[in-house]
């Protein structure tokens, strides 16, 4: 890590001395001779040669003599890993191309290692007994969705502590050689490969195994799988954790078993086991929701025929004696409501009281999720101990540390330390980032507009061939194709192919403007998120429009929430099918590729490093593009909720998917990825909440203007009362009829008369609340009119209300914390307070002399103040 103040500037030169010495270092390298004979017997070894020193991470290399420079940064780098306190050693591949550099890492360097990552050991097991589960007359049952206890046993718990190098008998130490988990071994060397120098020229330093990766120094840096993912190893002391995550996670036939996260975080490290886990805790939540969901869908399909709405549409006394108007200027025909009979009975599927009370369970549904969440991740946070993993805690990142050139002085430690650009400089790529982010999200409002262009003249396109009276050819189709399905439909396909280019585009933006500004990781998702909500967006319902005698459409009132159904169907299973062939298949196909290429031995002889090498290797971004589709994915199952109550539905089912897909993924086609500790889910979870509090607003606001619910429920308590005996009566019918408005035909310009008027009508129909010709304030909005947007406005202002406030009840009563994860915590930090602590204490209490004035004295032992406060 880089040095700061004075001291360190010292300490700093003396390395730089010491490490000009390396230039001149020949590292001595073994290579055998008869490769494939060393390792007939042993191909899933896992140690050095002399069977003892385990590897720890693996590099990669073509050894060529075209480029002296890279060979000289790889001797470079190679000898301060050794300064460093590494061990190395060295062996050509079978095709003779590549070499291959083991490292370990010895006890001493571990224990250092551990301490200055602030590892946490365990000190004592776990003495706290644990709360018999609710379910646990369920057993019987719920144990075949568990995977099997014989090959995945569970691990005894224990209290832990971050590690002291100084203080290892306090700690709970049997065996040295498993003390140290395989994931945090990988996890100290590639700490240790991100810092090691490989060129010191003055001032200048340039360090760490990415740079050297990226400019093709080394091929591949990577820590080893234990194991074949299909094949149980037969070295003696293997855990065969990669078979176990395949047999009893990543393959298909275990899809319905829960996912063992303890055994994901101990293979994978930290940040791996919780995506895992919140991806599994999602999954789980959508489960009810898609249950609730399906059973409004159920019932809007059962209803669709008794709906009084859609019975006189179909009607021929009604909705086929109603002519409507055309819906575009002068190609576009009359055509009878009754022709659009199939589609309304489809629009109540979608738009009937049900929808609503789902839009409100929804609201509160996501409440639940998140604050369940939170109380989940809390338990993973102790049982994985990250509870106290600050983010002082965590080690910058190299391409951050390698830019620290300027010095400033700490305001909390009041030390000296370097840091990337002055305030200026910080500003300027600030203003500059913030500058990118807005002009790609003009970009995004241009597509917007484009969109609905095309959407206004795919419309009138539309209108014009499938209202043609002369085009038999249609004739089967006219009941179940209209102008705004076809034209919903081919916008939808538009705006898919748009997003998913765009989100490219997104990406890319967002790491250069991460590296730039060196903002926080969290800059990324939040920015692509911004834009992929943008370009989701586009999800806008069609533009509808009625005749005027001024010659030019006034809006009207839409009515389309079949079209904006259309649209989030088309979408989301577009995006869920693409992702997942991408997931499957691209990696798949390079792996393929790459095995037909090399045609070297099989598996079966080669050793587990070249195995490992011709995996894949992870994007740097990592599991940014996995929590980027299930955000979004989150956003279109809360915010569009009210017009699609199937989509909880569909991302069960893609997630059922998912989640076995991206475990087939990382265990069978992926090198084994470097652990990361991570105490959640990152940057994603302030997304989340406010995609939760967004969600309110948006199906409030769906089921106000796209939704014929606010104006059937205004015409059924105000415009439809009917005596009946000593009572007022309600009802729906006649609704139809109120909701279309009267227009003289006579009254089109020339500019938009239609060229045919088949029917003997004198008049003709549209969908608004307007007075009829001859009233004193006619084609004007009627009191019905101003009756519906008041109740719009009071219907989005108490639901907001109502949900908001229980959403703040839910949250506050709810804790996030369990109450037995408070009280182990307390557990576990009053056992460090007292094994390691209190400990110090009494030594140096030894050392201390009262005497009778109450003053404490010190001891007349050879010990400084200095001495005494670094003891203490």
């Amino acid at each position: 890590p880089p040095f700061s103040g004075e001291r360190e500037r010292e300490r700093e030169r003396e390395r730089e001395f010491s490490m000009s010495t390396f230039n001149n270092i020949s590292l001595t390298r073994t290579f055998l001779s008869s490769l494939c004979t060393e390792f007939n017997d042993k191909p899933d070894s896992l140690f050095f040669n002399d069977g003892v020193r385990r590897i720890d991470f693996i590099l990669a290399y073509e050894d060529e003599d075209k480029k002296d420079f890279e060979k000289r940064w790889r001797e470079y780098f190679e000898a301060s890993l050794m300064k460093m306190g590494m061990e190395l050693e060295a062996i050509q591949s079978v095709n003779e191309k590549l070499l291959f550099v083991k490292v370990h890492m010895p006890w001493d360097v571990l224990c250092t290692y551990a301490e200055v990552l602030h590892i946490k050991l365990p000190i004592q097991p776990n003495d706290l007994s644990s709360r018999p589960s609710r379910w646990r007359f369920l057993s019987c049952i719920t144990k075949h969705f568990y995977p099997n206890e014989e090959l995945i046993t569970k691990e005894t718990e224990f209290f832990t502590a971050p590690f002291e190098k100084d203080r290892l008998e306090y700690f709970y130490v049997r065996d040295k050689d498993v003390f140290f988990t395989a994931s945090m071994r990988s996890r100290m060397a590639y700490y240790i490969l991100s810092r090691a120098p490989y060129e010191i020229r003055g001032n200048i330093k340039k360090f760490g195994i990415t740079k050297l990766l990226d400019r093709g120094v080394y091929k591949a840096a990577y820590p080893l799988h234990d194991s074949r993912f299909n094949v149980e190893s037969k070295e003696e002391g293997c855990p065969n954790e990669r078979f176990l995550l395949y047999k009893e996670w990543a393959h298909p036939k275990s899809f319905y078993k829960m996912q063992p996260l303890n055994l994901i975080r101990k293979y994978y490290g930290e940040k791996i086991g919780i995506y895992f886990a919140w991806l599994g805790f999602y999954t789980i939540m959508l489960a009810l929701a898609a249950v609730v969901g399906l059973g409004c869908f159920i019932y809007g399909y059962r209803t669709q025929d008794t709906s009084t709405w859609s019975k006189e549409v179909c009607d021929p006394e009604i909705g086929g004696k109603i002519v409507m108007c055309p819906q575009c200027d002068k190609e576009c025909k009359y055509w009878r409501l009754n022709s659009t009979c199939e589609a309304s009975k489809k629009l109540c599927i979608f738009d009937n009281f049900g929808t609503l009370v789902f839009a409100v369970f929804m609201s509160i549904w996501v409440t639940l999720f998140l604050e369940f969440w939170k109380r989940y991740q809390a338990e993973l946070e102790y049982t994985w101990d990250t509870v106290e993993f600050l983010e002082q805690e965590q080690s910058p990142r190299p391409e951050y540390e390698a830019k620290c050139i300027y010095e400033r002085k700490n305001p909390i430690t009041g030390v000296k330390e370097t840091v990337p650009y002055t305030a200026c400089g910080r500003c300027l790529r600030l203003s500059i980032g913030i500058g990118t982010v807005l002009f790609w999200i003009l970009l995004i409002l241009a597509s917007i507009v484009a969109i609905i262009v095309y959407r206004l003249a795919a419309f009138f396109a539309f209108s014009a061939k499938l209202r043609a009276q002369d085009m038999k050819e249609l004739e089967p189709l006219k009941e179940y194709v209209t102008p705004q399905m076809a034209t919903s439909v081919t916008a939808s396909l538009i705006s898919f192919v748009v997003i998913m280019i765009l989100n490219t585009l997104y990406e890319r933006v967002a790491i250069w403007i991460t590296d730039f500004g060196e903002f926080e990781l969290s800059f990324s998702p939040v920015l692509t998120c911004i834009c992929s909500s943008f370009s989701s967006s586009t999800i806008t319902p069609p533009v509808s429009t009625s005749p005027s005698p001024k010659g030019k459409r006034l809006p009207s009132n839409c009515g389309c929430l079949i079209e904006l159904t259309t649209q989030l169907s088309i979408i989301m299973g577009g995006k869920a099918i693409w992702n997942n062939i991408q997931e499957v298949l691209l990696p798949w196909v390079k792996n393929l590729i790459l095995r037909h290429c090399t045609r070297g031995p099989s598996e079966k002889v080669i050793p587990r490093w070249e195995q490992d090498y011709r995996l894949q290797s992870l994007s740097k971004l990592g599991l940014f593009y996995e929590y980027l589709e299930m955000v979004i994915q989150f956003g279109f199952v809360t915010l569009f909720v009210a017009s699609f109550p199937l989509a909880p539905v569909l991302a069960l089912v893609n997630n059922l998917f998912e989640i076995r897909v991206d475990a087939w993924k990382i265990t069978t086609q992926f090198r084994r990825i470097v652990p990361e500790k991570a105490q959640d889910i990152g940057a994603w979870q302030p997304i989340l909440q406010g995609i939760a509090i967004l969600a309110v607003a948006t199906n409030a606001m769906i089921i106000a203007f796209t939704s014929d619910m606010i104006p059937r429920l205004v015409y059924y308590w105000s415009f439809s009362v009917y005596p009946y005996g000593d009572h007022l009566n309600h009802t729906m019918q006649g609704y139809t009829n109120s909701s279309l408005s009267i227009f003289n035909i006579n009254d089109f310009s020339n500019n938009s008369r239609p060229m045919k008027t088949p029917y003997n009508i004198t008049t003709c129909r549209y969908r608004d609340f307007r007075y009829a010709p001859g009233h004193p304030k006619e084609y004007e909005y009627t009191i019905y009119y101003w009756h519906v947007i008041a109740a719009k406005m009071a219907f989005i202002i108490v639901l907001e209300h109502i949900v908001y406030f229980t959403k703040f009840i839910l949250s506050y009563v709810i804790p996030d914390v369990p109450y037995a994860v408070k009280e182990q915590i307390k557990r576990e930090k009053y056992l460090t307070q007292v094994v390691l602590h209190e400990t110090n204490l009494k030594l140096v209490t030894k050392r201390l002399k009262p005497v009778n004035d109450g003053i404490v004295k010190f001891a007349e032992v050879n010990l400084t103040r200095e001495e005494m406060e670094l003891d203490f």
